[in-house]
């Protein structure tokens, strides 16, 4: 991958929305993993969520310096894993009534949000021209 292609994906990333939202949404589950924590005394869900939900922003943070384009879309892959995978402990925490019904719904919509934008980043890059 040449350096202005790396270049390209930098520019995507950095600040955009993805940037913006997985980081916002890291925070939340964060402040999520608190409350749980300290109110509902709940400790091994909340440090399931905390991994996953954090770990979105994280890969794409580390994405921004792929070493190729299938670096990249390895990454991002990755990145959606997690991204569902946080929505499956999101879920589990509301179903067993850890969570009230509006503040799972508002986290599970960013959640869906950000798998949505993955999903869309990585068919967008390995349908690009010259995808390897």
């Amino acid at each position: 991958m040449s350096h202005s292609q790396r270049s390209t994906y930098n520019s995507q990333l950095s600040k955009g929305p993805l940037w913006n939202k997985s980081f916002a949404f890291a925070l939340r589950v964060v402040k999520l993993a608190r409350y749980l924590r300290d109110e509902k005394r709940e400790y091994v869900l909340s440090k399931q969520v905390l991994r996953s939900g954090t770990a979105i922003g994280a890969l794409a943070r580390e994405a921004e310096h792929a070493e190729s384009r299938a670096d990249f879309v390895h990454k991002m892959s990755i990145a959606l894993k997690e991204a569902n995978e946080t929505l499956y402990w999101l879920e589990l925490l509301h179903q067993a009534d850890y969570m009230p019904d509006e503040g799972f719904e508002s986290i599970r919509l960013d959640s869906e949000e950000l798998v949505k934008l993955l999903v869309a980043i990585v068919k967008t890059t390995k349908g690009a021209p010259n995808a390897q």
